[in-house]
């Protein structure tokens, strides 16, 4: 809880948002600029980058938001009992997409000098690689879970690949959130370790990714449970061991996004933003196909369905 205080209490402190009002032809025009005071957090929480502080603090205060209209608002209540596909796509696109419109109006102050390419919740947490990331997930390895967790949505959607629209937006509020805890985390035990010898601190930061991995593989399945339509053959099967399964998605990519604008000196344009995403979503495949491969499906399959063929999973739908 004094953790809790301690963050809240930083970003209050360098969170200020005020709105000026200008002219434009015959239109009167807000602007909000969300401003922060000092050029260093002081915190051993949050980023000496001033753009990616700004950044992880937005997505982490706006993530209550969507939570609370999905899982406070549409579950329990069982507003979706009434959703088409139309209503599913929109809760989706709501829970998402002022993660792209709240930065461009209200402007954080370490990033008004800089130019779009290089605002750190442009290239790194918003639009690229969270993007890229969370379409490989929902594009190619949704399949991994049909075939080796024996998932399955039967809510209405529209789909690609067989995979619903719906999931693609709502991935990335999530995978946005996922990333930007884990940011925080890791930043804090490396201030805690850093006067360890180099094996200790490499195996606390890997025994945290792995055990932070898990955990919040464990604790989505464990938050969408009394939604219906996504469903499990075994859902014992899932939590004790698909959620591992879940759990290298961000075993890889919980080291590699956190690098991103972690050191001032270290320039992370676009396109190096997208082949470390890129590089990423790669490594989870290789591995998610070699555990389908040897170790197989958590659960029987329906018949016709064969885990093991040669081939990749979404190929052989």
């Amino acid at each position: 809880m004094a953790n809790t205080t301690s963050l809240v209490s930083d970003f209050l402190s360098f969170l200020n948002v005020s709105f000026s009002r200008h002219r434009s032809g015959g239109a009167i025009i807000f602007t909000g600029i969300i401003t922060m005071s000092g050029t260093s957090s002081g915190s051993l929480w949050l980023a000496a980058n001033p753009s990616k502080r700004w950044g992880e603090l937005f997505f982490l205060f706006y993530t209550p938001f969507w939570l609370t209209l999905s899982l406070g608002i549409v579950v329990p209540y069982k507003l979706y009992e009434t959703f088409t596909e139309l209503e599913y796509l929109l809760l989706a696109l709501v829970s998402a997409l002022p993660a792209f419109l709240i930065p461009m109006l209200l402007v954080g102050k370490a990033d008004r000098s800089l130019p779009w390419k290089d605002r750190y919740w442009v290239k790194a947490s918003a639009n690229l690689w969270i993007i890229i990331f969370s379409y490989v997930g929902n594009y190619f390895w949704t399949h991994y879970f049909f075939q080796v967790l024996g998932a399955s949505y039967t809510f209405p959607s529209w789909k690609m690949n067989n995979v619903p629209h719906t999931t693609f937006f709502m991935t990335h509020a999530c995978f946005l959130f996922y990333h930007v805890a884990s940011n925080i985390t890791l930043r804090r035990l490396r201030h805690s370790i850093a006067g360890l010898p180099d094996s200790l601190r490499w195996s606390f930061e890997a025994a945290w990714i792995l055990a932070l991995s898990y955990f919040i593989a464990y604790l989505e399945t464990v938050a969408i449970a009394n939604f219906p339509y996504y469903e499990f053959v075994d859902r014992s099967a899932m939590y004790k061991v698909g959620c591992l399964f879940y759990a290298i998605y961000f075993i890889v990519s919980f080291p590699m996004f956190f690098r991103m604008g972690e050191k001032p000196s270290d320039e992370w344009d676009l396109s190096r933003v997208a082949v470390d995403a890129l590089g990423a979503a790669m490594l989870v495949t290789i591995i998610l196909d070699l555990w389908r491969l040897f170790l197989g499906p958590i659960v029987p399959l329906p018949e016709g369905q064969n885990c093991l063929q040669s081939g990749l999973p979404w190929f052989s739908r």
